[in-house]
């Protein structure tokens, strides 16, 4: 477009064509050039929090997906078991004095339940468990790896004491013990330096005496470890440093000192000095090694962390889909094929209508009380069952589902119902045989999105006392049961921290049971779909 005619003469009415229209129409391509570049901000910024989000839960569940073992020498001779009674056998004892022996100079009750305290509490039924199954022979000595406890299983995954670094220092001058005390004589004076920067309280004379609420200095001489209490400046410049012997020292060890420094204090730790110190000797013994947790994936649930399985919650979630699914699809279609095909446009369907537009709305926590009302304390159907918990989750899926039915059936063309309506087809004919499996594809989709909602609901479920502790696998419809997300709540509710490692890792295996529910509908709604 121009301004001048050809012959050079300006045109009568330029509204179009002067400076002011030439100035809107920047405007209003800078304008949408802002809302362009506003839009992909926004899709930038949402990917951004999305991917900090699945970045964040991958990272926090990883440590749950393996576990540390502790290979112990268990004696299961004749006299400590009895293969014709295997459940009679005392396994704690036998895995308590596999354990001590690789310890022989702790003393002490105290000394000897912290060595205990290194392996699971549930060892002992994993045990029985692998003498009943034939994975162990009872007779002799046998090596056998057992899960260690969480606390000594998150340190050896580094999430513990991780605020920790080592420096060599020179040989001590001369080592003195006086049973479990040492003291430590060194020619120059760099470790008042590191017990002045721990926190130590300087005292006349220059002592620096780490209480509590210091960072620990572990001196490692040779295998043993002596944990600094106070050092203190000697007159010829070297230093003096006393402490308790945490792994036992030679007197003659002439090596250099490696030291170590653990910023959190032992008190606000929830390892101590002298496990730490096992712990590092087990494992430079080769005791210890990672596996694949398979006591996650396939155990159920336990007040133990490391004990802890989701595989009770994944069969109590599919068991309570598919009553979902068997009850909410067929008599979601039904009405949607009778509202939308056979119904009568009167008040009484409008009526129906929108009470069903309303109940796709209503909080689930209502569904909850209704199901708790109706299922528990009239019909007293059993608590914690997925039969009870697939009814309820039916009941708030069903809305959806007939409204997405609905709407795929109002989106066949009219050509085909009346097509088949004029080669002779009578009314439940077209439906079936022609509308509704162009339908499918749509009807697939909102069977999706209900069930998606479905598996991830807690608050229904809680109402009817699926939040139970279940600790076996549910074999069946009426066993009791919990689910996927009701497991997650209780596991973030915990305070061990080993909890959260696994509150993550079952968020996981919830989107992967979400996304594998989701892929078998996508099939089946690629395998209806039809063009036209």
């Amino acid at each position: 477009m121009t301004d001048t005619l050809a012959s050079g003469v300006e045109p009568q009415n330029n509204q179009h064509t002067n400076d002011e229209a030439r100035a809107r129409l920047r405007k209003r391509y800078a304008a949408e050039t802002r809302f362009k570049w506003l839009g992909a901000g926004a899709v930038v910024l949402s990917g951004f929090f999305l991917l900090l989000l699945l970045s964040t839960i991958v990272f926090k569940a990883f440590p749950a997906f393996h576990a540390n073992e502790l290979t112990l020498s268990l004696d299961l001779s004749a006299e400590r078991v009895d293969p014709d009674n295997l459940t009679g056998n005392n396994y704690d004892t036998i895995i308590n004095d596999a354990l001590l022996s690789l310890f022989p100079n702790v003393e002490g009750r105290q000394e000897r339940r912290q060595v205990r305290g290194l392996i699971s509490s549930g060892a002992p039924t994993l045990l029985r468990q692998a003498l009943q199954a034939g994975s162990l022979t009872p007779g002799g000595t046998v090596e056998h790896a057992l899960p260690m406890d969480d606390f000594a299983d998150l340190y050896l995954k580094g999430l513990l004491a991780a605020d920790s670094t080592e420096t060599a220092l020179v040989a001590p001058d001369r080592v003195t013990l006086d049973g479990d005390d040492a003291t430590l004589h060194f020619s120059d004076d760099r470790l008042l330096e590191f017990a002045r920067e721990a926190g130590g309280l300087e005292e006349d004379g220059g002592t620096l005496r780490l209480t509590t609420g210091a960072a620990s200095l572990i001196a490692y001489l040779g295998e043993g470890a002596v944990k600094l209490a106070e050092v203190m400046p000697d007159v010829d410049g070297g230093v003096t440093a006393r402490g308790s012997v945490l792994a036992p020292v030679a007197k003659d060890e002439a090596g250099p000192v490696r030291l170590r420094v653990i910023a959190t204090p032992e008190g606000e730790r929830k390892i101590s000095d002298r496990e730490i110190v096992w712990i590092d000797q087990l494992r430079a013994d080769g005791r210890t090694a990672s596996a694949w947790n398979t006591q996650f994936f396939f155990g159920g649930a336990s007040r133990e962390a490391e004990m802890a399985g989701i595989w009770g919650a994944v069969v109590g979630s599919a068991l309570t889909m598919l009553v979902t699914l068997a009850l909410s699809f067929p008599i979601g279609v039904a009405a949607a094929i009778y509202l939308e095909e056979f119904a009568p446009k009167n008040r009484l369907t409008g009526f129906i209508e929108v009470n069903i537009n309303n109940l796709a709305a209503v909080p689930s926590i209502v569904f909850g009380l209704l199901g708790l009302a109706v299922f528990l304390n009239w019909f007293n159907l059993p608590r914690s069952a997925p039969l009870v918990g697939g009814m309820v989750l039916a009941l708030m899926t069903l809305p959806t589902i007939i409204i997405a039915s609905r709407a795929a059936l109002r989106a066949v063309p009219p050509s085909i119902r009346e097509a088949a309506l004029g080669v002779g087809a009578s009314k439940i004919q077209t439906v079936f045989h022609h509308v509704l499996p162009l339908a499918m594809p749509g009807i697939l989709t909102g069977t999706i999105i209900g069930m998606a909602q479905a598996l991830g609901e807690t608050a229904p479920l809680l109402m009817i006392g699926m939040v139970a502790f279940i600790v076996d696998i549910p074999g069946g419809f009426t066993s009791p049961a919990t689910v996927l997300p009701v497991q997650i709540f209780m596991w973030a509710d915990f305070p061990e921290p080993a909890f959260q490692q696994k509150t993550s890792a079952a968020i996981l295996i919830l989107l992967g049971f979400l996304i594998l529910m989701n892929a078998v509908a996508v099939v089946l709604r690629k395998r209806f779909e039809r063009r036209w």
